[in-house]
């Protein structure tokens, strides 16, 4: 077992972090002020990069790269900013990749070329008011008419919802009750019959707009269903690489969070030494270490397993639960070993923070992550309703 890169994977990774380091920082901020998402120009950089579907087929415009590689150029533009790697955790760990393993050829060749120019983005919207972690309860519904699907209902907290293209909607596709009735059709955004509700602020997750979607007999041609009636379960596997995604954005925020506090507690003094040469600021250096590594190794293990297919449900949990707690631990250690520095807008700690918390509750919220694994461990579900 070799945890070392190859050749070729450590030079993708150090040509990230260059364009990432040289390009990125005066973009990140101006979208943390504005919180407006990265624009077409920004797009475009990515595509001419290959970043955008690194790990699609090259037959529809990706790099046919894998997983693993799609992880390391994640992390290293997450790094600057979460806002701006957006566009490539949902090419290469979002709906796209749903579509690409489960979609039609005429849905493939329509949409995956113009997501890896940087001609759309693919947004997925899965919660519901009353469906969030209890997704089987979702109500919105798509009812055949001829060759169309015609859809009704509400969905909340789709990240992208009103600047994305395109979204993977999960609907409800037959009266069978819970899981079973349940598949996934693409919505494109100028669909008569769809609207947006207006744009959430949140504490964090700035320049990534999330709205409510409204669809009043929304009329979608029936080849653009991805997953049909019944088709819940492979759309559940295709978003444990999504979570794979997650954790990569975690461990991007927190391993930027302690490289830029390690140099801190080196250069700054108190009572006439750098502040690094205090044990208390050493624990706290080496368990954020610790878990880092920890974390990446998690991570690694999910995407390298699952090669260029789809990782494990237990893989993929277990990494994005232990980074979504890691993340947040290891930036409040950040931020406290700088003080007052750390908690001023002046300094990039506050925002790491802030985005810290957002990651273990989007895609399964760190509980429900744990039941997951406890599920897996027994052979079995746990009923959540009795």
């Amino acid at each position: 077992m070799d945890f070392t890169l190859t050749e070729d994977q450590a030079a993708l990774q150090e040509a990230a972090r260059r364009f990432a380091q040289a390009e990125l920082p005066a973009i990140a901020k101006s979208i943390e002020e504005s919180g407006e998402p990265p624009g077409p120009d920004v797009m475009k950089q990515f595509a001419e990069l290959g970043y955008l579907g690194v790990n699609l087929d090259p037959g529809y415009g990706g790099a046919g790269l894998s997983h693993m590689d799609a992880v390391l150029i994640l992390e290293e533009v997450a790094k600057i900013s979460i806002a701006v790697a957006f566009p490539i955790f949902e090419s290469c760990f979002g709906p796209a990749l749903a579509i690409a393993h489960f979609g039609s050829d005429a849905l493939k060749d329509r949409i995956l070329p113009r997501v890896c120019k940087g001609d759309a983005i693919v947004a997925v919207a899965m919660s519901e008011p009353q469906a969030g972690t209890a997704l089987t309860d979702l109500k919105t519904k798509g009812v055949a008419d001829g060759g169309s699907v015609i859809i009704d209902g509400r969905k909340r907290w789709c990240s992208g919802a009103g600047h994305a293209d395109a979204y993977l909607v999960y609907c409800r596709l037959s009266d069978e009750p819970g899981a079973r009735g349940i598949g996934a059709i693409l919505v494109e955004k100028d669909t008569p019959g769809l609207s947006f509700g207006k744009r959430e602020h949140h504490m964090g997750f700035r320049g990534v707009p999330t709205a409510d979607m409204y669809f009043d007999g929304a009329r979608v041609p029936a080849e653009n269903i991805v997953a049909p009636v019944g088709g819940f379960k492979k759309l559940m596997d295709a978003f444990d690489l999504e979570r794979c995604g997650n954790t990569t954005m975690s461990l991007a925020v927190a391993q930027s969070a302690f490289d830029y506090v390690l140099d801190y507690v080196q250069e700054r003094s108190q009572f006439g030494k750098p502040i690094a040469d205090f044990q208390a600021v050493q624990l706290h250096l080496a368990e954020m270490k610790m878990k880092l590594d920890a974390a990446r190794l998690l991570l690694y293990r999910a995407v390298v397993n699952a090669q260029s297919g789809l990782p494990s449900a237990g893989d993929s949990s277990i990494a994005k639960c232990y980074a979504n707690e890691m993340v947040r631990e290891v930036t409040g250690k950040a931020m406290q070993l700088m003080g007052g520095y750390g908690y001023s807008t002046q300094f990039p700690m506050e925002q790491k923070l802030r985005d810290a918390w957002g990651w273990g509750i989007a895609g399964g919220a760190i509980d429900i992550q744990k039941v997951n694994i406890a599920a897996g461990l027994v052979g079995r579900r746990f009923s959540q309703r009795s």
